[in-house]
């Protein structure tokens, strides 16, 4: 609607995870440099943790497309509140491509359909990798067992499956009470909110990404887009993406803090409605 008024060739803050509009933090870098070590040099797998909206998903998203043909096939399991012999049919059949033949299969099944497929998957030079999104709801100590063993398939000392757990702060003291499972990944990592440094260049990524010559929020408008989104990345793209509307149907050629306040109170209102 106001991509022309601000001549943009698409909205820049639409929450996808195109890598295109992927800025690299600090923080995500980081990460991002951990996970991959771990999972190409099969130290288990690794623990991504951070708040809501900071922009896991699209980090899971640049692992993926960094690691190429070789990492295959990705399981992305985003509902993880599973008993762990549903956990284990419901990866045996993601894994093979093939469900099974019948829903009271067994523990016992599920395990040899993933040995052999993933035996087979490791002579052709490749690692399966499970992503466990929303990881901070598995409390089940039987489910968090059933995924520390899924790391003891391997192949004249080649592992056949990385192990990655993607969830909310909370996730961390969960594995603290699974020392095994901890100590079979390779990589734990937080994520952080961005200051307002960072969420600055972030706006200005995006922006330059979706095609527009320059800015349209100052820098004080910039510190009231940090200061509400609390360097969130979810929420300064809803922040932006809401100024950016408001800016086009009052005919505004910059947005500043005054907007970006009505905006924010907007969001709030709407929230707790």
């Amino acid at each position: 609607m106001y991509e022309t008024y601000w001549q943009l060739r698409e909205k820049p803050f639409d929450n996808t995870c195109d890598p295109r509009f992927y800025y690299p933090a600090e923080s995500h870098q980081t990460a991002l440099l951990k996970v991959r070590y771990a999972v190409e040099n099969g130290r288990g797998g690794a623990v991504l943790a951070g708040p809501s909206g900071c922009g896991k998903t699209l980090l899971v998203h640049m692992l993926r497309e960094a690691m190429g043909p070789a990492c295959a096939p990705i399981v992305h399991l985003v509902f993880p509140q599973m008993s762990a012999p549903e956990l284990l049919s419901y990866l045996a059949d993601e894994l093979t491509g093939v469900a099974a033949s019948s829903c009271n299969a067994g523990v016992h099944l599920s395990v040899q359909r993933m040995s052999r497929f993933l035996e087979e998957n490791t002579r052709r030079g490749k690692r399966a990798l499970v992503v466990v999104d929303e990881a901070h709801l598995v409390s089940d100590p039987e489910t968090l067992e059933a995924m520390r063993l899924l790391l003891n398939f391997e192949w004249q000392g080649t592992a056949g499956l990385s192990l990655m757990l993607v969830g909310q702060p909370g996730v961390l003291p969960i594995l603290d009470r699974a020392p095994q499972l901890t100590e079979r990944l390779g990589a734990r990592c937080l994520l952080r909110p961005w200051d307002a440094s960072e969420t600055g260049r972030y706006i200005a990524h995006r922006l330059r990404v979706a095609g527009t010559p320059e800015c349209p929020f100052p820098d004080d408008a910039v510190e009231a887009i940090h200061r509400l989104s609390q360097g969130l990345p979810r929420r300064i793209n809803r922040l932006c993406d809401l100024a950016l509307l408001v800016g086009y149907a009052e005919e505004r050629r910059k947005l500043g803090p005054a907007q970006i306040e009505a905006v924010g109170h907007e969001l709030a209102t709407v929230s707790a409605e």
